[in-house]
């Protein structure tokens, strides 16, 4: 690649990557509010309905695996062409969906162009930026992050409320297809191509494994631990991970270099990733069952109540990345998780009354601490691995993240279950409130850990770790 060309392109770059990856990930959440309407137009049961989330889910989680190896083999403007045509024809295909059959089929071709997107934007904006100034450029990937899904349901809310569900796809469609034809014509190659050959077992293994994985923890928190079909998927999930693994380190050229984790930094960071976006859409889950189930506040005002945390993250995310720039991330990591947990802590003794302006304010600060956290963790982890393994490493840190989202969020509705289910209430609206009030002890707990955690992380934005990391994992610089 010309260093000429990445100069030249970088914002066009950035800002084709931003659009493209804020319509996919948008995806993940739109169809949450909606999926009433969709339920009473196709006569399906909710358990069905409830596939068409779940199904992206899981393409997404199965696909992310075989980016790194994709990354390697293509060039970034095929595989972004080829996301961005994937998602705009499942996206066509949504909209204009005559049976529910139809719909989900569409679902899973918009997810597999959203699986490709994620990893290929990260990689390339750790590869067009020098390490130094990394921080601001995921910063604005952490701003795509937090809003998207967090405008999901608002938006989904309004336009079902004022039009038809299909109205939800006509609307990302000409955004998606206008920065399909934007990248046709200033889209440029960033990526450092490697002789790659697919290893067909690898994703046998990998598919099985994480969709397994993701399948079981996302039904334990609708149907509960004691399940045979829960624990029958996370056994075989397990089962096929551990597979995976082994025969990812027996490889020569793996499909996922699992040794990135012998780097410190790097495992640490991705732990701590884990429990921030478990934490992140555990909360999002559970705060909007609140305001409908107990204050019989609508779906778009329950989505509205979630805006301004999503407002003040997506404008704090390029500012705490410019800081990370400067001061690195255990800091920020610190001051973040404080924020977390002392702003969780509230959560924990909600009432039947508690006051919903309240609610916004103390989520909006929660928001801000987990901006400080969760862009900072993922360069700081990646900041501390030789360039090469950089797609590996996105690969990795997208796949354990949505991995962290499924089981954050499976832990917190399970106590909430449990607690309404074993507790000895009279009231069942009391009941409930007591049950959320316990997931978010549960999750005042795992912030503290992340706390504690963030005093193990090392001073720095670690851009100067990647010789001795190369040497770690025994691969070429």
């Amino acid at each position: 690649m010309a260093e000429q060309n990445m100069q030249i392109n970088r914002k066009a770059t950035v800002a084709i990557f931003i659009v493209g990856a804020f319509v996919t990930i948008l995806n993940q959440t739109l169809l949450v509010t909606a999926l009433p309407h969709i339920m009473s137009d196709f006569a399906i049961t909710a358990d069905e309905g409830q596939w068409l989330t779940t199904a992206f889910m899981l393409t997404n989680g199965i696909l992310i695996p075989i980016t790194a190896f994709l990354i390697e083999k293509y060039s970034t403007r095929r595989l972004f062409l080829f996301a961005m045509t994937t998602f705009s024809i499942g996206t066509l295909v949504a909209a204009v969906a005559p049976t529910f059959s139809v719909l989900l089929l569409a679902r899973i071709i918009q997810a597999i162009g959203a699986g490709i997107m994620m990893p290929l934007m990260q990689t390339v904006f750790l590869t067009i930026f020098p390490p130094e100034k990394r921080g601001t450029a995921m910063g604005m990937f952490g701003l795509v992050i937090a809003f998207a899904p967090a405008i999901g349901p608002t938006l989904s809310g309004w336009i079902v409320d004022s039009f038809s569900w299909h109205y939800l796809f006509y609307i990302v469609l000409p955004i998606a297809v206008i920065d399909l034809i934007l990248a046709i014509f200033i889209m440029k190659n960033v990526t450092t191509f490697r002789e790659s050959k697919i290893d067909v077992l690898s994703v046998v293994y990998s598919s099985i494994g994480f969709g397994g994985i993701l399948y079981g923890f996302s039904s334990a928190g609708t149907s509960g631990w004691v399940n045979l079909e829960v624990m029958g998927t996370l056994g075989i999930g397990a089962l096929s991970l551990l597979l995976f693994i082994l025969r990812q380190l027996q490889l020569e050229r793996p499909l996922l270099e699992f040794r990135v984790f012998k780097n410190f930094t790097f495992a640490i960071t991705t732990i701590m990733g884990m429990l921030v976006f478990g934490l992140m859409i555990g909360t999002e889950t559970i705060l909007p069952l609140y305001t409908q189930n107990l204050r019989d506040i609508s779906a778009f005002h329950s989505g509205l109540m979630l805006l301004p945390g999503a407002v003040v993250m997506g404008v704090l995310s390029p500012f705490v990345g410019a800081i990370f720039d400067r001061i690195g991330a255990k800091p920020l990591a610190i001051v973040g998780f404080l924020l977390m947990t002392a702003t969780t802590v509230p959560f924990a003794f909600l009432e039947l009354d508690t006051s919903i302006t309240f609610i916004v304010i103390i989520y909006a600060l929660r928001m801000a601490g987990t901006a400080l956290v969760m862009m900072p963790l993922t360069t700081a982890g990646i900041n501390a691995l030789p360039n090469h393994l950089i797609p590996h490493a996105t690969a990795m840190n997208n796949t354990f993240r949505q991995v962290g989202g499924s089981i954050g969020t499976a832990i917190l509705i399970t106590i909430m279950t449990n607690t309404i289910k074993y507790g000895d209430f009279t009231n069942p609206a009391k009941a409930q409130v007591t049950g959320m009030d316990a997931a978010f002890l549960a999750a005042v707990i795992l912030s503290a850990i992340g706390l504690v955690l963030a005093f193990f992380l090392k001073k720095g934005n670690n851009t100067s770790g990647k010789q001795a990391t190369s040497e770690t994992l025994g691969t070429e610089g």
